[in-house]
């Protein structure tokens, strides 16, 4: 039975062009430059119904922070069908940083386990679930992240940024020497697709990368690149996976201007806010609409890496 339910279940993946997953980065406001939750509260109620108005499971990867201050909201995201993924304690740097952000410094890498363990215990304390699907602030991965999410029983981990790396540009078992190319862990890596086809003009190749085009420029934006990235991955005979990452906070308005912390300000440039709020939902709903059209299947992290283990 379960043999029959497994042929099944590939030939319906299969059946469909590409596979995408919806993640949401669960932490305060404005990334970490705010120490406010106001897009938990609020826009992820907006992000639920607009999930539940398409039928698509999401996974939501939470701050222990987040999921320690919002239980409530945790839960609820749970109750609604969706994974309960881990972002790590705070918001802080875990893994190899791509470009400078002023007193930003990584945490030790001797830190990193201990940091791990503690959030996974609170997201787990939170939701009444182990989370086994990961993605790092930012998409600062590095290899020693990787074995401590190896350790600590992590199948997924989403943090690959391939905007800036290039490639692997579908998911892969990580070498435990080195994250960034195929070797024989057990977790799945899943890259956050951009379009490798285009000439950057980035010294990061940041200009290659899905964020935040759906809200600064428009549904159809994004989904060009998505387009793009499809075709690159098909022509190389390969099956193309779209994973996004997204934030609550991008469907609450948020706060434009500068931000008073009282010893200083932070002012944050136009583009991470611009559109915070109805425009995003309905953009993100305009380019779920879009993605079905392109006969896209929308899964959970955890959904994609059992797949992929049953087909490999």
């Amino acid at each position: 039975m379960k043999k029959i339910q497994s042929q099944a279940q590939s030939a319906h993946s299969m059946a469909s062009a590409f596979d995408v997953v919806l993640g949401f980065d669960m932490e305060t406001d404005i990334g970490s430059f705010t120490p406010f939750y106001e897009g938990v509260k609020r826009g992820t109620p907006q992000i639920l119904k607009l999930l539940k108005a398409h039928g698509i499971r999401a996974t939501f990867f939470w701050t222990g922070h987040a999921a320690e201050t919002n239980p409530e909201m945790v839960r609820r995201v749970r109750d609604a069908g969706h994974e309960t993924g881990c972002h790590g304690l705070y918001h802080e740097t875990l893994g190899d940083p791509l470009f400078p952000l002023p007193n930003n410094w990584p945490i030790l890498p001797s830190e990193v386990e201990g940091r791990l363990r503690v959030a996974t215990q609170i997201v787990r304390k939170a939701s009444g679930e182990r989370p086994v699907s990961f993605r790092c602030p930012r998409l600062w991965g590095s290899t020693n992240v990787l074995n401590v999410l190896e350790k600590l029983g992590y199948l997924t981990d989403a943090s690959f940024p391939l905007y800036f790396y290039r490639k692997p540009f579908v998911p892969y078992h990580p070498s435990a020497k080195d994250w960034t190319r195929p070797g024989r862990m057990r977790i799945l890596e899943i890259p956050n697709f951009c379009d490798l086809s285009m000439e950057s003009h980035d010294p990061y190749q940041r200009d290659r990368d899905q964020w935040p085009l759906f809200r600064t420029e428009s549904a159809e934006a994004l989904v060009q690149k998505a387009d793009s990235f499809i075709a690159y991955v098909t022509a190389r005979k390969a099956r193309p996976v779209l994973c996004f990452y997204l934030h609550p906070w991008e469907f609450y308005p948020m706060p434009k201007g500068a931000l008073d912390f009282g010893e200083c300000s932070v002012k944050t440039l136009p583009f991470i806010v611009k559109n915070c709020g109805p425009k995003a939902v309905a953009q993100l709903d305009r380019v779920c609409t879009l993605l079905r059209e392109r006969g896209g299947r929308f899964l959970t992290a955890k959904d994609l890496a059992a797949e992929h283990d049953a087909r490999n």
